[in-house]
């Protein structure tokens, strides 16, 4: 009976948010010639749109982007995915690059952080 009760909390808790999702690694930018493309949740990919994929996340999801080097941030919504085997953790629309300001590093070290919405 305990242990039900104990189950029923977590479930409770993840569905309401309670645990913070928080993921760290390396994230790139979409090179121009996407642009205009499908992803794969069926949208078009625009570089001036706050978008961008990632390996797992459910498209829809909003996701905070924290550049560790700088501390700027962006919101983007996820609405593509990244190959399984891929280093990075997300992959960058352009305007969300520019807003984190490492275009011309090419690749910076972040945090991502599901948003509730």
């Amino acid at each position: 009976m305990k242990s039900s009760w104990l189950l029923t909390l977590i479930i409770s808790a993840f569905s309401i948010g309670a645990f913070a999702q928080v993921e760290t690694g390396t994230a790139s930018f979409y090179h121009n010639k996407f642009d205009g493309r499908k992803t794969s949740s069926g949208e078009v990919f625009r570089q001036n749109q706050f978008t961008c994929a990632h390996k797992s996340l459910p498209f829809g999801t909003m996701v905070k982007v924290t550049n560790l080097s700088n501390d700027s941030t962006v919101v983007v919504k996820v609405n593509d995915r990244l190959p399984m085997r891929s280093k990075r953790v997300i992959d960058l629309s352009m305007v969300a690059a520019k807003q984190l300001n490492f275009v011309s590093k090419g690749l910076t070290k972040v945090t991502l952080e599901k948003v509730n919405p």
